[in-house]
């Protein structure tokens, strides 16, 4: 973004004016060029690997410590689970026989048929990239309006399983959910993503603390909290109003499919195999799906048709909300779908795609300041001459501590994107080659391992 004005930076003690900039004296074409801050890979690959990046260490260090995390929470019991979205009808998909080779889509007899006259199974064997994957058997059997009811309500499912969590700890732990505070605690890290059908589902971190902070000793082991978070999940129920008088109300509970198992321990798989989920690589998987977009998965560069219909459904069902002039509602009270057609670009999801518990870890916020504080440090030992000292350096960025400068400034947006196309192009060969020196830093540090 192009942006036009001027700031200082002030000594709040002494008066004294630290830095003085103006986009008309000191830079070449009279602007100021800053990040744009979108998390989003499609609309912009350089700051969503910033966001990706930050969103790494924060997860990573509620696993390991470091970034103002102690160390101690190595030894504290933490799940990964996987909240998936119910069925709303049979979609195309790839599937696994137990010794993992890839298995046909949905084998039936080719001669059933639904009502609506189209085969009821799928022997093909559908693989990664495959346009079909995710996309209806029966459009007409699809039960596309509960799907975006589900989707818009899917935050108030999370809030609930937060509910049930606690609730399912406290009662194992023999106390009052209002005592749990005095026996443990409960730290997550969450992210959204969505499935090739369309459908949101969550991952999540979820660490279990003792009542003394982050890495204090749990009252319960990993597995035992792995049961518990799976029975939460599976307990949690909302009741959905209806969208106008012609609908009906609807009962919402997240799918059966609901993993949850323990980190940093081996365990056996399906096929009879032993992984280990490291921290490493739960951070890297964590942070990849929280820059994803929503719902504009493509296919040879073309928008995939069941997707675009999920959001011309959500659109009808805002029309159809507002139509009814929401006779549940007093004049002046916001409803419950008001935000409908907002959330159409997003399939219907209307929460956050990546948030987690304060407890967590090192916050995002203090990361970013981090990183201007370390600009500053380093723009102040240019002017100095003096080379920057390194010692504790990462324990002075992330340090709550006062700043004892003021920054003034007034600044005026002036347009996005490069002025020229030679700017473009220069910002655009040096991001590609940002990429490629991390995509060869990520393999040097696999092969290291392997």
């Amino acid at each position: 973004m192009r942006l036009v004005g001027s700031s200082m930076r002030i000594d709040s003690g002494t008066g004294e004016v630290l830095d003085d900039f103006a986009t008309w004296r000191d830079t070449r074409a009279g602007v100021l060029m800053v990040p744009c801050g979108n998390r989003r890979a499609d609309k912009c690959p350089a700051c969503s690997r910033v966001y990706a990046r930050d969103m790494f260490e924060v997860i990573r260090a509620g696993l390991v410590g470091g970034k103002t995390v102690p160390a101690s929470v190595k030894s504290a019991p933490v799940v990964f689970a996987t909240l998936t979205a119910p069925s709303f009808g049979h979609v195309h998909g790839t599937r696994r026989k137990k010794d993992g080779t890839p298995a046909r889509c949905r084998p039936r007899d080719s001669a059933q048929r639904c009502a609506h006259g189209r085969p009821i199974g799928c022997n093909r064997t559908h693989h990664a990239g495959d346009a079909m994957l995710g996309v209806p058997l029966c459009s007409d059997c699809y039960d596309w309006d509960t799907a975006i009811v589900w989707q818009y309500h899917a935050p108030e499912l999370w809030r609930r399983f937060q509910i049930a969590m606690k609730r399912a700890l406290a009662a194992r732990l023999g106390v009052d959910e209002r005592d749990l505070k005095t026996r443990a605690s409960v730290q997550f890290a969450r992210v959204a993503e969505y499935q090739a059908r369309g459908a949101i589902h969550f991952h999540a971190l979820v660490r279990l603390d003792g009542p003394d902070g982050p890495g204090s000793p749990a009252p319960l082991d990993a597995d035992t909290l792995a049961s518990l978070v799976a029975e939460a999940g599976h307990t949690v129920r909302f009741t959905a109003p209806p969208v106008d008088a012609d609908d009906t109300e609807r009962t919402l509970r997240f799918g059966s499919q609901l993993d949850a198992h323990p980190v940093l321990t081996s365990r056996l798989t399906d096929a009879g195999q032993t992984e280990t989920l490291t921290a490493e690589q739960v951070a890297g998987y964590l942070a990849k799906y929280a820059t994803k977009s929503a719902g504009t998965d493509t296919h040879d560069g073309k928008a995939l048709p069941h997707l675009e219909h999920l959001q011309a459904v959500c659109e009808s069902l805002s029309s159809r909300w507002w139509a009814s002039g929401r006779p549940d509602l007093d004049d002046g009270e916001r409803g419950i779908y008001d935000r409908l057609g907002a959330c159409a670009p997003m399939l219907g999801f209307r929460g956050h795609f990546s948030t987690r518990s304060r407890a967590y870890s090192v916050t995002l916020t203090r990361l970013r300041k981090a990183r201007a504080k370390f600009a500053r440090l380093q723009a102040d030992a240019q002017r100095s001459g003096q080379p920057l000292d390194v010692a504790d350096l990462e324990a002075r960025l992330l340090a709550d501590d006062d700043d004892s400068t003021l920054v003034v400034g007034n600044w005026m947006f002036d347009g996005q994107g490069w002025e020229t196309s030679h700017d473009a192009a220069l910002a655009n060969a040096a991001a590609d080659r940002a990429r490629q020196y991390d995509q060869h830093r990520a393999d040097v540090r696999r092969s290291d391992a392997a």
